[in-house]
């Protein structure tokens, strides 16, 4: 059974900068798409960054500019960067593998950014 293990949540100060990587433990092939998540308290999970195998990415407007998303294909491993984080940043991130119709997910590592 493949799992998606993350690393590098914590928490920081207005303005700092975090760096979150994935990887899985175990082999997936033909991954379509990597990922991040997040869920801050008592909202819903929501689109973070996303890479295509093809190496185009898509980012949700609230961090647009100020976040990255990459990967290393030989790895299997995605990483985020987020610079310039604010408190509304704050919330649990999730890593996600694409592989045709099946997700495989992270166990969520938080990140708090205090004021």
């Amino acid at each position: 059974q493949v799992r998606l293990v993350e690393s590098g949540g914590g928490l920081v100060q207005a303005g700092g900068s975090l760096s979150l990587s994935c990887a899985p433990v175990g082999t997936i092939f033909s991954i379509t798409a990597m990922g991040w998540y997040r869920q801050a308290p008592g909202k819903q999970r929501e689109l973070v960054a996303t890479i295509t195998s093809g190496s185009s990415t898509n980012y949700a407007d609230s961090v647009k500019g100020r976040f990255t998303i990459s990967r290393d294909n030989a790895k299997n491993t995605v990483i985020l960067q987020m610079n310039s984080l604010k408190p509304e940043d704050t919330a649990v991130y999730y890593c996600n593998f694409k592989r045709g119709l099946m997700n495989y997910w992270g166990q969520g590592t938080q990140v708090t950014v205090s004021s």
